[in-house]
């Protein structure tokens, strides 16, 4: 597999203590990305699946407070054969999985059997709009949210909030997410930050994203209103 860093986290990508490995390549170019250099499938450094694994079984002790392993990007998805054995592997070894994804492989459900703990991006309720920022729509986004759904699967979604792209119609998200059966489903806002934006090689193209607490309050209201669960991590 091809990795661009690694690394423990408590509680951000996922629950508990965390060994979280960034995979290389992305479908997605969107412009407030804090990792940029996870785009290009050509770079990263290649590990074999089993080094991966003895490196998560070894670090066991490290899986406190019911922490595992998570994948995340780049997207994790673009390199769904090899993210779907390790993902087995570690399912069979009793260690909890967790995956971060934009939810836009038509393969997702193929790996969920092994995912006990699913991060979805839902970046824009409108596809046109989201294609124009990121270079994708949101048709297979919204056909895994509502396959989740109706399976009844836990799924956390989380909407990355930028100013002047996304924030200006909660009602649009709310409305689409409370026509589906959301009881195993909650939601993260995440807020727009500028840490990736030394590593663009290529121009950064957000101008003022950053998201008032009043935008961020008015989002939570309104999903609250909608009987959608919103949680912080």
């Amino acid at each position: 597999m091809k990795i661009f860093n690694k690394g423990f986290n408590f509680r951000q990508d996922g629950p508990g203590n965390r060994l979280v490995y960034h995979l290389q390549g992305c479908n997605m170019r969107c412009i407030w990305c804090s990792n940029p250099e996870g785009m290009d499938m050509c770079a990263g450094k290649d590990i074999p699946i089993s080094v991966l694994l003895d490196e998560c079984r070894r670090s066991k002790a490290m899986f406190f407070s019911g922490g595992g392993v998570t994948f995340t990007g780049g997207e994790a998805t673009m390199q769904i054969d090899e993210l779907c054995e390790l993902l087995r592997a570690l399912s069979e070894d009793g260690i909890h999985t967790a995956i971060e994804t934009n939810g836009t492989s038509k393969r997702l459900s193929e790996i969920l059997p092994y995912v006990d703990y699913l991060i979805m991006d839902f970046k824009h309720y409108d596809s046109d709009a989201l294609r124009k920022y990121t270079g994708v729509g949101n048709k297979v986004i919204r056909e895994n949210y509502e396959k989740n759904c109706r399976s009844g699967r836990q799924q956390h979604i989380r909407i990355p909030l930028v100013n002047g792209i996304n924030t200006d119609n909660p009602e649009g998200f709310a409305q689409y997410f409370a026509q589906h059966d959301t009881e195993n489903t909650v939601f993260e806002f995440l807020t727009y930050h500028e840490y990736g934006k030394e590593k663009w090689k290529t121009e950064y193209k957000v101008q003022n994203g950053f998201v008032p607490k009043e935008t961020v309050k008015k989002f939570v209201e309104v999903f609250e209103n909608y009987g959608l669960k919103i949680i912080t991590t």
